[in-house]
């Protein structure tokens, strides 16, 4: 009787600490799982805190943002300049002296003054007699865009 006795409190034994430690893993494990998420969090922010870019910061612009971010810059010189009066970057900025390159801040070129009066002049027409509000080249606001009257060609009175 004292080994079945021995034997039976030997296996409650053995069973309480079989419990104790599937508790004190089910904890660790609890633990691990806070302590991963929190490291994923803190790399992720991270990351983004370290990836994030400012935006590029554009000289000699008169008529555009200051702050105008390169995608909505490459949308107006492609889509109102380059669709609208059918011209390439050439037709309004001058090359650079030294090695060929396009100088985007030039103002060599008359070009570059006559796009930003009619710039100007789009604007201004959008918002005295159509009402936009905030009127912006590149916007789909505009009613009247330099495509209104140049359709496609530089010169659009045919000189």
């Amino acid at each position: 009787m004292l080994f079945i006795s021995d034997y039976s409190t030997g296996l409650v034994l053995l069973r309480s600490k079989t419990i104790l430690q599937y508790k004190t893993m089910k904890i660790n494990r609890k633990i691990s799982i806070i302590l991963l998420l929190s490291l994923s969090v803190t790399i992720v922010a991270a990351t983004n805190s370290s990836t994030t870019q400012e935006a590029p910061q554009y000289t000699n612009l008169k008529v555009l943002p200051k702050n105008i971010s390169s995608k909505d810059l490459q949308k107006i010189m492609v889509d109102d300049f380059e669709d609208g009066l059918g011209v390439s970057c050439n037709f309004c900025h001058a090359a650079n002296k030294t090695d060929g390159q396009l100088d985007y801040a030039s103002d060599a070129k008359p070009e570059k003054e006559i796009a930003r009066q009619m710039m100007r002049t789009t604007i201004g027409i959008n918002k005295k007699y159509f009402k936009v509000k905030h009127p912006m080249i590149g916007s789909d606001a505009l009613t009247v865009t330099c495509n209104t009257c140049h359709n496609g060609v530089a010169f659009p009175d045919g000189k």
